[in-house]
């Protein structure tokens, strides 16, 4: 490999990117966003840390002559190699410990392996993130102030006017950890739950919603929203809303559960559990399928509700979902299954549901441990209400070999317990040698 010279450094800054910039071309070129070399006085940045501000800001966006090639992320003690390229000290030195004796960017011979500190583009940067952060600062500071106007103003206005200074307040708790301080030391939390009611608009109430989901409730405050009227105002958005605003009341209600001083009859809704599974039902946004299952999982375990859960005729449309889910959904779903199969009106739900044995006898050593436990307790509990009628169609579907499979893994000692006991249960209604014909392997992976 020919042997190169080594390029000028005074004055001139190694780009990520394989770029030799002078500092002229890096300000022409919007490197340091529109300030000239002036900027670089160094007042500001030795009071701010250049790694602390890095973290804060967490841009996505960084002038790609501030990036590292190695790491791919900001530099902060910058040095150029003899061919002219620049990299993150660290970064470099663990390249040249490794027994490379070449530039990571080009992979040219090192003929010097000098690393010299590049002050120019030190400066660059630190000018660059001081001024991105003292703006950042300005703004949260700006949020802040506007965020105590908008919770005046929303006690005053009524209408149209209402819901544009929700929309805005909504923006700014969106995006500013000020604004969601601002509205929580200063009452705003209780001004929000205030509009949450029964003459409560569809728009007021999914911006009031999109608004609490972002701020951190004390009990009060969760105690306040769990009031029969305001969890009727929140099932009406999770019925009409858009697919963002019911995935907010979803949200919000978990927030509400997470509580000591929760009480399952407060959630004691047909309608809420009507809108949930049609949450989860809707093919047209597959996000929802997710955040809805795991609500029901945490509804489903309250004894209060379960009933409820069954009269909307819940268990044979979950059954029906299974095969159209990913494996974390059909997990959430199983233990949801599983809990309601523990009462009698469940045993029953699912035993008539022509799907349930052949979906359950599928999951078997399928997708997951946890999966194939729910699996096995949801069959356990039916084959049990009717061991002649649902060992029959069980086995018939292959249930024999696939609880042999059970068996003979390395599954928990219950499950093994289980799937012997079913086996047991099977094998009443056949002779001998009839039901280990039924236990052949091959029906099971085909």
């Amino acid at each position: 490999m020919p042997m190169l010279q080594p390029s000028k450094k005074n004055g001139f800054l190694g780009g990520g990117d394989g770029r030799v910039l002078d500092l002229d071309t890096a300000v022409k070129d919007g490197v340091l966003g529109g300030v000239g070399a002036g900027g670089l006085g160094t007042g500001v940045v030795e009071k701010l840390d250049l790694n602390k501000m890095i973290e804060e800001l967490n841009l996505s966006e960084v002038p790609s002559v501030f990036i590292c090639p190695i790491s791919l992320e900001p530099m902060t003690d910058p040095v150029t190699l003899c061919t002219g390229q620049t990299y993150e000290k660290s970064n470099i030195l663990k390249w040249l410990g490794m027994g490379h004796y070449t530039c990571p960017t080009t992979m040219q011979e090192l003929w010097d392996d000098m690393l010299t500190p590049n002050k120019t583009l030190y400066q660059l940067i630190c000018t660059w993130f001081s001024q991105q952060y003292v703006q950042m600062k300005k703004r949260s500071e700006d949020a802040q102030g506007r965020t105590s106007e908008l919770l005046t103003i929303l006690k005053k206005v009524k209408g149209q006017a209402r819901i544009q200074t929700l929309k805005e307040l909504h923006q700014l708790v969106d995006n500013h950890s000020t604004a969601r301080t601002a509205v929580v030391d200063e009452g705003g939390v209780t001004v929000l739950t205030s509009l949450l009611g029964p003459f409560t608009s569809y728009a007021v109430g999914s911006e009031v919603i999109a608004i609490l989901v972002n701020l951190t409730l004390c009990s009060d405050s969760k105690a306040n929203l769990m009031q029969p009227s305001k969890v009727s105002s929140v099932i009406d958005v999770l019925n009409e809303g858009s697919i963002d605003a019911k995935l907010n009341c979803v949200r919000l209600i978990e927030i509400l559960m997470d509580d000591k001083g929760f009480r399952a009859e407060s959630l004691s809704s047909h309608s809420l559990l009507v809108a949930l599974m049609r949450l989860i039902r809707d093919k047209r946004h597959p996000n929802g399928h997710l955040p809805g299952l795991a609500l029901l999982k945490s509804v489903s375990i309250h004894n209060e509700l379960q009933s409820l859960i069954l009269n909307i005729g819940a268990a044979p449309q979950l059954v029906e979902l299974i095969p159209f889910l990913n494996p974390e959904c059909i997990e959430l779903t199983l233990f949801t299954l599983d809990a309601l199969s523990s009462t009698s009106q469940g045993k029953q739900a699912l035993k008539d549901c022509p799907k349930t044995i052949p979906t359950m006898v599928k999951l078997l050593m399928r997708i997951s441990e946890i999966c194939t436990g729910h699996a096995l307790s949801i069959l356990l509990s039916v084959c049990k209400l009717a061991p002649e009628e649902c060992s029959l169609v069980a086995v018939e579907a292959g249930l024999a070999a696939k609880l042999l499979l059970v068996i003979q893994s390395g599954c928990r000692q219950i499950l093994k317990q289980q799937a012997a006991e079913l086996l047991k249960l099977c094998s009443l209604n056949y002779s001998d040698t009839m039901f280990i014909s039924k236990c052949k392997l091959t029906r099971t992976i085909q």
